[in-house]
Formats: structure tokens, sequence, C-alpha cells
């Protein structure tokens, strides 16, 4: 079986042996398995029945990142909280590709009085031996022009994260959130995790590759997404999370395609598409 459903969940299953798992709450990617390694970061502690966001995996923050003063959204938005459509599935010889829907309707009364727009997200993923691939195409329904942030929030599996290191964001100025915002230039020829790290970096390359510490490497490509947001909780924030163990800080590291810097403007009946492609390199 190329795909199916259990317990909410969709399962897929490339002929070279490649998995992946995709919850319908949030249409979250659970699982990537290349080679019999997961590359994909869950906490242990991660609630998967509905009750919040799931800790982990590659959950989509729409239409807002982290919160915002006049949106009385909860953080990241209600992509992420809400379960979607399922759509089918699409086979062919070199790849396995699953289709997901959310709009306006789908979702609470609370969310849509706080973000009051017409709206159809389809979301895809697509399985080829080495490679996953998320795209998110949105129509905005409405006759008015509309304003978003949209991120994937990926978390990727690491044996240490003091061993990785992430190639690619050399020159790019970041916003330090754990600086109070400090507006800074990257400088070293790789970034990596030492303590807590939460930065927006703006206006990244296209490609760029996060080596994970065991010899293997993932390239990260991203398409009409402009940022790349790096975070590790470290101890401290990992203890004060109820879904997230005390030490899985170290066995984790998200890096996360979006454009969160500045606001995505939209016109009424237009559309725009944007994802990024993970490979195993």
């Amino acid at each position: 079986m190329p795909a199916h459903e259990s317990n909410k969940v969709i399962a897929l299953e490339h002929p070279s042996g490649s998995k992946a798992e995709i919850a319908l709450f949030g249409a979250t990617v659970t699982s990537w398995i290349v080679d019999d390694i997961d590359h994909i970061f869950v906490s242990k502690d991660a609630k998967r029945d509905g009750s919040k966001a799931i800790r982990g995996g590659i959950p989509i923050c729409f239409p807002i990142f982290g919160t915002k003063e006049k949106i009385a959204l909860p953080q990241h938005g209600f992509a992420r909280n809400n379960y979607w459509e399922y759509l089918g599935i699409v086979n062919d010889n070199d790849e396995v590709t699953v289709r997901f829907g959310l709009k306006d309707t789908q979702i609470p009364q609370e969310a849509r009085n706080a973000w009051p727009h017409s709206f159809r997200l389809t979301y895809t993923v697509s399985l080829t031996e080495k490679s996953l691939k998320s795209v998110c195409h949105l129509k905005n329904e409405d006759e008015d022009t509309f304003e978003f942030n949209t991120l994937l929030h990926t978390y990727f599996r690491v044996t240490d994260v003091t061993r990785t290191q992430v190639q690619g964001l050399t020159n790019c100025e970041y916003i330090d959130k754990v600086n109070a915002g400090a507006k800074l230039v990257e400088e070293n020829e790789k970034v990596t995790i030492d303590g807590e790290v939460d930065r927006v970096y703006k206006k990244v390359q296209d490609k760029i590759l996060l080596e994970v510490g065991d010899g293997s490497s993932i390239q990260i490509e991203k398409n009409n997404l402009k940022d790349t947001v790096v975070w590790n909780p470290w101890v401290e924030k990992a203890q004060a999370m109820g879904d997230f163990g005390n030490e899985e800080y170290k066995n984790m590291i998200c890096v996360e395609a979006g454009s969160v810097a500045d606001w995505v403007v939209l016109a009424g009946g237009q559309t725009w598409t944007a994802g990024q492609t993970l490979t195993v390199v």
C-alpha cells in the first residue's frame, strides 16, 4: 500500500523503502524515514489527541508567526491546531503525494473573528527515495486584500545538537529573539548550537545545509519563502514546556523555512504557492 489512513494519520511508503506519516490534525508531518533513520523529531510528551498542536514534526504556522498584538489568534495561528480535510493521494514511480485542505469554514468562529478572511489552503506532501517535499497553495477567496505570515516549523531529529551545523546563513541579517530582538548579521560560516537559539534570518538563499553531526546532511531548499528560523529551546525553556521532555533539546534542532519577517500581501481572488524540499545528501 503506497498510502493508508489509520487513526487520523496518513502513512506514505515509497518503493525504495522511505516512509512518511502525516497527522490530519494540523496536516503535521510526524515522521520521515530514509534508510531506516527517522529525520523528524516529535517529543515523547507531544499531545496526539487534538487538544493542542503536536510538539514536533512539521507544523504549519498560518496566518501568523508567533503572536500579534492586533490579531487575537493563538501563537503561530490556527493551521496547526485544526483537523484538515484529507483530499487523497497521487502515485507514480518516482513519488507518492498526499493532499490536504483547510478553508475558513473549517476553523472555529473565534479564529474566524480574529482573522476574518475567506481562504482556501491546500497542502501537498510528496515522498521520494531521498526527499520530502511540502507545498502550500493559498487562494484569497475575498474581494479584499489580506496579509499573512507562514512557516514550515520543521523539527529535525539529531543525536547531539551541539554537533549540528547550519551552513548557508553567512552575511544574513537576523533578529535575535534571545537578545531582546537585536538585529545582527551572521558572521559565522556555520551556525552551531551551544545555548538557547531563537533567530529569524531574513532574505536567506534558497538552499542551505543542515549537517546533522553524524556524518550525514540534509539539504533544505525553500521556494518562494524569504526567511529561515533557527530554534533550540535549551535547558530552561525545555523544562518550562509541558509537552516537551526536559532533556529532549539535546536531540532536536528547528530549521524553518517561512515568510515571517514581513507580511505577505495577497490580493482578492489571487493565489500564492510556496514550500520546501528536504533531501538527505
